[in-house]
């Protein structure tokens, strides 16, 4: 896109939509840009259903991702920083006239400083309509259907769907191996911390997984990963739809 288009998308495509990530330990097979690259597809897909109502935006690509830095290659910005990047992002876009700005986070570390940004942008730029989305929470119907551990997620059977079908290039499937695959696997402090509902515990991925893996990934297909993405893609799309006629 070049100035003069940019100039133009602001009437033509009133959305901006942003992917974030994180650039972070995806245990033995997956790459550290995995919640990247989940949330660029996604992005792609919907601004494509759209055609030309929304615009892609620059990427986040290292996001807060303190619980990980137990494993090599982990890279985190803080809450603050990460806040702050993205509200410079925010303001420049605001600046030239967008009004309407959408995250697309894949990775979860994201969402409390998206959260607690929206709420201060109610305040300080109340014009500004911001909002913001994971991914697979979004398919918890999808993957509650998928054949999974009893401790699930990180690098598991979903993610690892997912990309088996965005990018399997980048997946290296002879290296899978399980990872916490049982709440009985865990020590007390763990345990209680993938307690289901609240109170909510934080605690390091070292602390839960030797490999940095939740559930096995062995299990994986990328039919779960095409279920799960297309549900997502529909959600937000329609959303988006919504949005635009508000």
């Amino acid at each position: 896109m070049t100035t003069e288009q940019a100039a133009e998308a602001v009437t033509e495509s009133p959305v901006v939509i942003l992917p974030a990530g994180a650039f972070e330990q995806h245990g033995p097979a997956m790459p550290l840009a995995t919640d990247l690259v989940r949330a660029e597809a996604v992005t792609d897909r919907v601004a494509a259903r759209l055609a030309g109502r929304a615009v892609i935006g620059p990427s986040l690509p290292v996001g807060v991702s303190p619980h990980h830095v137990a494993f090599a290659g982990t890279l985190t910005l803080s809450v603050t920083t990460f806040r702050t990047v993205l509200r410079e992002y925010l303001d420049g876009l605001y600046a030239h006239g967008w009004r309407k700005v959408l995250v697309v986070t894949g990775h979860g570390g994201n969402n409390a400083a998206l959260t607690t940004l929206a709420q201060d942008l109610l305040a300080e730029l109340p014009d500004l309509e911001f909002a913001w989305s994971p991914l697979t929470s979004i398919a918890a119907d999808v993957v509650a259907r998928m054949p999974k551990s009893e401790v699930h997620g990180h690098c598991g059977e979903a993610e690892t769907s997912q990309m088996l079908h965005l990018a399997p290039d980048l997946v290296h499937t002879d290296r899978f191996a399980p990872g916490t695959r049982n709440l009985s696997e865990l020590d007390a402090l763990p345990r209680l911390a993938r307690r289901p509902g609240h109170p909510t515990l934080q605690v390091r991925y070292d602390r839960l997984s030797a490999n940095g893996v939740l559930g096995d990934p062995a299990r994986a297909t990328a039919e779960d990963g095409a279920a799960i993405v297309d549900r997502v893609v529909a959600e937000i799309t329609e959303f988006v739809e919504e949005w635009l006629k508000a």
